[in-house]
């Protein structure tokens, strides 16, 4: 029997069943909600959506809140991927009300947050590692997601417990959705984590920005690691010390002079793709 789409209509910013959605408030949503004992995060956009919505995303949906005026276009595809995921809608003015701003993409969803996975199921099952110290940029870590998922083999992302969250709306955003493709957790304790890595034999390669590093394009194939987890670290400070002095290579991306460092997405994309 074919899915019978039928949108619940919202009327009000108070009604309880978009409570997640009111004012996007992202503290409130790792807490125990119906359905998500872990708590929510937000997609938003038709692209991020879209791929929350699909076989390639790790995430469930919890629910999904459309402005009327795109049920039209939009209708037709959710139809197709929405059979067990409730969703709603509203005119814009109520929308706006409920997130708390305009809302120009003019759909939201709301997806089910898991457990994360321990350090030894995530790179077992890895071919490219990216690892991550005190990210604390949104956009940073989105970025690096979305270079991950583009330019390594089987990629998996391993943060430290200082990065920021990377299910965090605006994060989600800037990787294009592949924050919720690319499988990642927490190595726990930190930096012990990288011994850890080490010890299973992954190839620890640190990017830094100090002269006495090697030039990454003296690691080229078949020079480079196997097994190679990609160590960066936050724009300004770097890596520190205590993670610096548990690599196995520390290598740098040869500039101009006058310029002293890269963004770091562009510097772990250059690193991902090959130097």
């Amino acid at each position: 029997m074919a899915h019978a789409f039928a949108p619940i209509p919202v009327e009000s910013p108070d009604d309880p069943r978009i409570a997640e959605y009111r004012q996007l408030r992202e503290n409130r949503l790792p807490r125990p909600l119906d359905g998500a004992p872990h708590g929510v995060f937000i997609a938003e956009g038709e692209k991020v959506v879209r791929l929350l919505l699909s076989p390639e995303s790790r995430f469930r949906a919890r629910s999904v809140l459309i402005a009327e005026s795109r049920l039209e276009t939009d209708g037709p595809w959710l139809a197709e991927r929405t059979q067990d995921t409730a969703v709603f809608t509203a005119d814009r003015a109520v929308m706006d009300a409920v997130v708390g701003f305009p809302i120009h993409r003019g759909i939201v969803a709301s997806g089910i947050r898991e457990p994360l996975p321990s350090a030894e199921e995530l790179t077992s099952s890895a071919g490219t590692l990216l690892v991550c110290e005190a990210i604390a940029n949104h956009d940073n870590l989105g970025g690096l997601f979305r270079a991950a998922a583009a330019l390594a083999d089987r990629p998996a992302v391993l943060l430290d417990p200082e990065s920021c969250d990377p299910l965090y709306r605006k994060a989600i955003r800037v990787s294009m959705g592949h924050a919720l493709r690319v499988p990642f957790t927490v190595g726990e304790p930190w930096p012990e984590a990288l011994d850890h890595l080490r010890g299973s034999g992954w190839s620890v390669v640190a990017l830094t920005t100090h002269p006495n590093a090697t030039p990454l394009s003296r690691l080229e194939r078949p020079a480079r690691p196997a097994r190679a987890a990609w160590l960066v670290g936050a724009e300004g400070p770097g890596l520190s010390e205590a993670a610096l002095t548990r690599a196995d290579r520390r290598v740098r991306i040869p500039m101009q002079p006058g310029v002293d460092s890269l963004n770091v997405v562009t510097a772990a994309a250059i690193a991902l793709a090959g130097g």
